[in-house]
């Protein structure tokens, strides 16, 4: 009977593999499709969805109240979204919908930057989302064929009659009153409270020129606030001035503490200073708001002084930055600033300071939706999944292959050390039935099939018959062992002598330990494989992660936004390369281990037949 093909085998088994990795990545899709609850579509031609909700137990611990015509700012990063590849050039597919799903908002987007994976979208939160159980908005996008739906002037309330933001376009007017500067010397930079800043180093200056919409009156009130940065304590810098008719109002900074320089409508000149210092080399924001009768400072949104003052019109141009000579300039950094010509409540100041802020919590975002999945979450591992970064997935990639590559030299190697055991064991029951004059009976000639078979164990383990014991290290071993003693003979059969002398018999068994060497390199090929995943496979998961941590910090660090949300599926991500490691060395480490030990008995049954063989030969032939 002939033996079974080896190739068709091999053949075999490897479509045997090929179904079982079928079936893994199949199961693998179907955990993306878990069900949650669904919920309602706005349109179909938009392929995700995100739930951004408002943190209002925190808002009402700290005695905070969502105010009319309030905006929210959102802030994506690698942390809390993953699909900026999927959106379309420069955002334009971005949409904010209420909490109801149906009532578009109004928005615009101050930064975004699918490279850096980074983007700043402000919402004009709707009039009754205080009110609502559960205050949130929703963001759609992925649609590469949307146009534009931002509208910065028409989602300001009127009353907010400027808003500078020194993004990369330049001091800008944001509303639609188009207050423009007529000179900025002050240098746009990255690293501001929320996107670029304003710079100034003392000798910058913003000037804007006077217009009916600038117009600050006591009788309604009025408001300024930004976000400012001081870089190093300073004697005295301008940052806001502008005067009236008979008076004049200046914002100064002294020794890190506020200052307001007012000449009241009287002429009488007054110096009021916050009760609170600023912190260097920390943003932090800053409102003024003006009544008929007093001005508030408002510090993080908390109070740091009200001071009794009646203040004339203000309607002359206003210099930011330095006085309207250039003199007095101010050192530090601007962002958000913005002009009221209504006196805002404290609540309102309050809200900006929190909803702003970078180390605040005030927003929480969601799972991403389709379509075809359902509200309410996503399995937590296929969450995690999402938020690897590119580094992480190429790193997974490498460590997938490791993983199969690992497992088939576990397969294989057990198989092959398998029919090796198999076949010394019987050929050492049919070597212990040998006479002491039957020591070579059980070899017999190789052939080519032979001589594939010795050099290809892969091959000898698929084949379940052959008709010599070729399966078999020790026979090997015997083999040579065998005709080496033959050669011996051979030259001693002149004499009609049977007698081999010491320097043969040590020739026999170093032929026989060299044939030993060379099973044994044999027996532990591919092993270093293993050993190459079992350290290597960590440390590429810690590579990945690492890498995952830094860009998830780098992230945040553009964004501004520092909290557990921002940073926990960003971090989640990067710690599945590290999982993926392991994963790949704990089974190879179990599988090393036992492969080692059939490999360690193997040998010893080498060695014993080595001694057991000069042993025989030497009481025969001496």
């Amino acid at each position: 009977m002939h033996p079974t093909t080896p190739g068709l085998k091999i053949i075999q088994l490897l479509k045997s593999m090929a179904l079982y990795m079928k079936r893994f990545f199949i199961l693998l899709f179907l955990l993306t499709l878990l069900p949650s609850i669904a919920s309602a579509w706005w349109n179909e031609e938009w392929g995700y969805k995100k739930k951004i909700s408002l943190d209002m137990p925190t808002l009402q611990k700290d005695g905070v109240t969502i105010p009319p015509d309030a905006f929210a700012l959102i802030r994506l990063h690698t942390g809390n979204f993953t699909y900026f590849l999927d959106l379309a050039d420069k955002g334009k597919d971005i949409r904010v919908l209420a909490g109801d799903e149906l009532t578009p908002l109004k928005f615009y987007i101050e930064k975004i930057d699918t490279v850096n994976e980074m983007a700043l979208i402000w919402v004009k939160l709707p009039k009754d989302i205080a009110t609502m159980p559960e205050p949130a908005v929703w963001l759609y996008y992925g649609n590469q064929t949307a146009v534009d739906g931002q509208d910065a002037p028409g989602s300001f309330d009127v009353s907010q009659v400027l808003t500078y933001q020194f993004g990369k376009g330049g001091v800008v007017d944001l509303t639609a009153n188009a207050n423009n500067p007529s000179e900025a010397t002050a240098i746009n930079a990255e690293g501001g409270m929320i996107g670029e800043a304003g710079v100034f180093n003392g000798s910058q200056i913003i000037r804007i020129p006077a217009k009916p919409s600038l117009l600050m009156a006591p009788a309604t009130g009025w408001a300024f606030s930004t976000w400012l940065k001081i870089d190093q304590t300073q004697p005295d810098g301008v940052l806001f001035k502008r005067t009236g008719g008979t008076g004049s109002f200046t914002l100064a900074i002294k020794d890190l503490k506020p200052h307001l320089e007012v000449v009241d409508a009287a002429d009488a000149s007054h110096d009021f200073a916050a009760e609170t210092a600023l912190t260097a080399a920390t943003w932090q924001h800053l409102a003024i708001i003006a009544t008929a009768d007093n001005l508030t400072i408002y510090i993080d949104g908390t109070a740091a002084g009200t001071f009794p003052v009646k203040l004339p019109d203000l309607t002359s141009d206003i210099t930011i930055g330095a006085n309207e000579v250039g003199g007095r300039g101010f050192i530090g950094s601007l962002d958000q600033l913005s002009l009221f010509k209504v006196a805002r409540d404290a609540n309102a100041v309050k809200f900006d300071a929190k909803i702003q802020g970078s180390s605040s919590a005030m927003m929480t975002y969601g799972e991403d939706s389709t379509p075809d999945s359902e509200e309410g979450g996503e399995n937590l591992i296929m969450g995690s999944l999402k938020s690897v970064t590119t580094d992480g997935w190429i790193i997974i990639g490498i460590l997938g292959v490791m993983f199969l590559i690992s497992w088939m030299v576990m397969i294989i190697k057990a198989i092959v050390l398998q029919r090796v055991h198999s076949a010394n064991k019987k050929f050492e029951e049919a070597y212990s039935q040998l006479g002491t004059q039957e020591i070579a009976d059980l070899n017999k000639e190789g052939d080519e099939r032979d001589k594939d078979f010795d050099e290809s164990p892969l091959l000898l383990s698929f084949s379940g018959d052959h008709s010599t014991y070729a399966g078999s290290t020790i026979y090997r071993i015997y083999h040579v062992g065998v005709e080496e003693m033959n050669r011996r003979l051979k030259k001693v059969e002149s004499s009609g002598d049977q007698v081999l002398s010491a320097q043969s018999m040590n020739a026999v068994k170093a032929t026989m330990d060299a044939t030993l060497i060379r099973e044994l390199q044999k027996l532990n090929s591919q092993m270093v494989l293993l050993t190459i995943a079992i350290s290597g496979g960590p440390f590429l998961g810690l590579l990945g992660t690492v890498i995952g941590v830094m860009i998830t910090f780098a992230a945040i660090a553009v964004s501004g936004e520092v909290n557990v949300n921002a940073i926990a599926p960003g971090i989640a991500g990067a710690l599945t390369a590290t999982v993926a490691g392991l994963i790949v060395a704990i089974p190879c480490l179990f599988g090393y281990n036992y492969l080692g030990g059939r490999i360690k008995d193997i040998t010893a049954d080498m060695h014993v037949f080595v001694d057991e063989f000069v042993a025989k030969l030497t009481e025969q032939h001496t």
